[in-house]
């Protein structure tokens, strides 16, 4: 198995959490291995938070088998957490995973969109505004991200 499958077997060991992504990062001289984790239970339509306890539980879990198996070469510093309210779609996956979610992205030559993300079949997105559908295919867009409208 790989590293990525491990992580996420580990995540899946810890009730309510699911694995969003992993990253190497690089802050200054530093150089950490950011491991980002979701909620997989949803209250009042919205996808819950990520505890504090659950992140120190998860680091528990992760640190020993990156000392068997480390990420990167050289130091570097485990970060548990969760990616945050706004954060940046760049897999299908995280498209699933942000369902129901405000998304702005550019997609074909330079044109912007602020929608809901209704669904996702195969390889389309399918966005609402104002009652309106938009389908855009994934390999179209250039960026994305969530919002949230305070």
């Amino acid at each position: 198995m790989s590293l990525q499958s491990d992580i996420q077997s580990l995540v899946a060991s810890v009730e309510g959490l699911e694995l969003y992504d992993t990253a190497v990062v690089n802050e200054g001289e530093e150089t950490i291995y950011r491991v980002s984790v979701i909620s997989n239970t949803f209250e009042d339509g919205k996808r819950k938070g990520v505890s504090l306890d659950a992140c120190v539980e998860l680091t528990h879990l992760i640190s020993p088998l990156l000392d068997v198996t480390p990420p990167v070469s050289g130091e570097y510093r485990l970060e548990v957490g969760s990616p945050g309210i706004e954060r940046k779609l760049t897999t299908l996956d995280h498209f699933k995973k942000s369902i129901g979610e405000n998304i702005s992205l550019v997609f074909g030559e330079k044109e912007k969109l602020k929608a809901t993300l209704h669904k996702v079949e195969g390889k389309s997105l399918t966005f609402l505004k104002d009652g309106e559908e938009s389908v855009i295919a994934f390999d179209d867009v250039r960026k994305a991200k969530t919002y949230f409208e305070w």
